[in-house]
């Protein structure tokens, strides 16, 4: 057997499966052991993951689902730059390049090189959100050059030794250099975990068999996303949606356009017909246009197939076209990239609908709802860059069942929000409520999840930035199903409250002890009409406070009694159908 074409049997391919996603998880997991801020140890924004000699994913740790382009892209990437031959054992590459991640820039991506024995093997990848990079803390940028300090694509490590002239560089580039140079060493135990843990492997099974049994994974995802893909029908499938605005130009919407075409046991995503680039900061790369259409099929096609790798990903074609908000060129502004392309997701699924109603789902409320605060403590004067978020908020419904609830938007999958006990004891506020909105997933046969309400209070004079959307676009329902609530921001200035805002953007806005901010997010859309929803289902939701008896009464035609209970004959009546008998 030639060197190189070693094959792995069935059984050690299932022990290299589970293998490299312990590996992921241990990154994960001692990632967040060492980092040094809440968006990392915390809400978890960040994914790592192991990566072929080529920059094929192999595995990534289950985090954030638009990365899983990013990361991919970035890695091949570095091996572009350096070529194989530029890279020794000991290196570390890193880059927080937004065109080249496809986010913003303060994505630090750090890729370690995986040498066995002289021979690159695989690469241990993270990427990690860090609080500040420098640039402008407020308002709406309008180029990248003004969002913060750019780091090409170099080696942090050579051979082993760090470059410290990038390290300083770095330090005197962001706003609290102890907490961003604890973040970067803790992305460096990371990737340095990916490293140990597969060489372990590699060293137990052998590098060849190995790497087969990697092969043996991606084509069993290719064959199981083929299989799934025949079995939707054939056909062109199109559907539109909408932004709000860029921030800058306010009122004016941003449409979103797709078109899927299915052919066999392929499928191509057409993004190309999606908004031009826009002035304000809601930009993303090109990698985040594929990473959409990835996310997308991966939910259509193989969505609890793991670890995932490129092999799931091989029957799709992405079509982009060179600058439109998931393919913009620079210097286009990319710091809240995140927000259009869950919508981009959302309207695949919407395309969908018509050819696969059983694997498609209502729109959700597709935004992090993020509000950053800045300000000096007044426990000990030193200036504090924080966020309230991400909030939770409605999935929309599928055929068979509700959507769910308070659980944080698409494109950040794992992420969690940070604690309130942490945000009030380490920052000057108070919040006054976190609960369920009531009404607000989309009525249906199946109901929209339900969105959140937080209203925070400072204790200290703080400015407050957030850039929501998908106020005038609320989260559609399918098949009859209606809207889930949309996303809403509220002030309370002086003691007044002030919620007829244009939008859901305000930008760099003192608060004042005592004044606050409300951030209620939007529900799921239904699925299916809502008269045909269980009348107990509905008499469930109004006791648990989802569903108000208005709403029980007059959209889902349900008639409760005085204990809630559902009265029969009433909604007999009200839904059209004669009594029994």
């Amino acid at each position: 057997m030639k060197r190189g074409h070693a094959k792995a049997d069935a059984v050690l391919t299932e022990i290299v499966r589970n293998g490299v996603i312990a590996v992921t998880e241990e990154m994960k997991t001692n990632l967040m052991r060492t980092a040094y801020n809440m968006i990392v140890y915390e809400a978890l924004d960040f994914t790592v993951g192991l990566y072929t000699a080529d920059g094929e994913t192999v595995s990534i740790g289950l985090g954030l689902p638009s990365f899983i382009r990013g990361m991919a892209e970035t890695v091949k990437a570095k091996l572009k730059h350096f070529g194989k031959g530029g890279i020794e054992a000991g290196d570390i590459l890193v880059t927080n390049d937004a065109y080249t991640t496809g986010s913003h820039l303060y994505h630090f991506t750090f890729s370690l090189p995986i040498f066995h024995r002289g021979v690159l093997s695989g690469f241990a990848c993270c990427m990690a959100h860090w609080t500040d990079v420098g640039g402008v803390l407020g308002g709406v940028t309008t180029d990248i050059y003004s969002e913060g300090i750019q780091i090409p694509i170099v080696k942090y490590q050579k051979a082993g030794v760090v470059n410290q002239d990038l390290v300083d560089i770095i330090r005197m580039n962001v706003r609290i250099p102890e907490r961003a140079m604890g973040d970067l060493r803790a992305q460096i135990t990371a990737v340095k975990t990916g490293e140990r843990r597969f060489l372990e492997l590699l060293d137990r099974y052998g590098r060849d068999q190995v790497l087969a049994a990697i092969r043996n994974i991606m084509d069993q995802s290719e064959l199981a996303a083929r299989e799934r893909t025949r079995s939707i029908p054939d056909g062109v499938y199109e559907a539109e949606s909408f932004m709000d605005d860029d921030g800058v130009e306010l009122g004016k919407r941003v449409p979103i356009k797709v078109r899927v075409v299915k052919k066999g046991d392929e499928m191509t995503i057409d993004l190309s017909q999606v908004s031009p680039q826009v002035r304000g900061f809601f930009n993303s790369g090109a990698t985040t246009g594929y990473s959409c259409a990835q996310v997308a099929y991966k939910c259509l096609t193989s969505p609890t197939d793991y670890p995932i790798n490129e092999g799931s990903f091989r029957p799709l074609k992405v079509i982009l076209a060179p600058g439109t908000v998931v393919s913009a060129v620079k210097p286009a502004a990319m710091r809240w990239w995140m927000t259009f392309p869950m919508t981009v997701v959302d309207t695949v699924f919407k395309a969908m609908e018509r050819a696969i109603p059983d694997r498609t789902i209502a729109a959700h409320h597709a935004d992090l709802l993020v509000c950053l605060i800045n300000g000096v403590s007044p426990r000990d004067g030193r200036l504090f860059l924080a966020g309230i978020g991400p909030s939770g908020g409605g999935f929309g419904a599928k055929l068979t069942e509700d959507g769910m609830s308070a659980t944080v938007c698409l494109n950040d999958g794992d992420t969690h929000n940070h604690p309130v006990e942490q945000m009030e004891a380490k920052y000057p506020m108070l919040f006054e409520r976190h609960a369920l909105r009531e009404d607000s997933g989309g009525a249906g046969r199946h109901r929209g999840g339900l969105g959140t309400e937080q209203v925070v209070q400072a204790r200290a004079p703080i400015n407050i930035n957030i850039q929501v959307d998908r106020v005038h676009c609320p989260p559609w329902g399918l098949a009859g199903g209606r809207a889930g609530a949309a996303n809403q921001v509220a002030l309370r200035i002086a003691g007044k409250e002030i919620a007829d805002l244009p939008n859901a953007k305000v930008l760099m806005k003192r608060l004042d002890r005592g004044d606050a901010i409300t951030i209620r997010a939007g529900g799921g859309g239904g699925f299916g009409p809502p008269e045909e929803r269980d009348p107990e289902s509905v008499a469930r939701d109004v006791r648990q406070g989802y569903v108000s008896r208005s709403v029980a009464e007059e959209v889902y035609r349900v008639a409760l009694d005085a204990e809630g209970r559902v009265d029969r004959e009433s909604t007999r009546r009200f839904r059209g159908k004669p009594s029994p008998g």
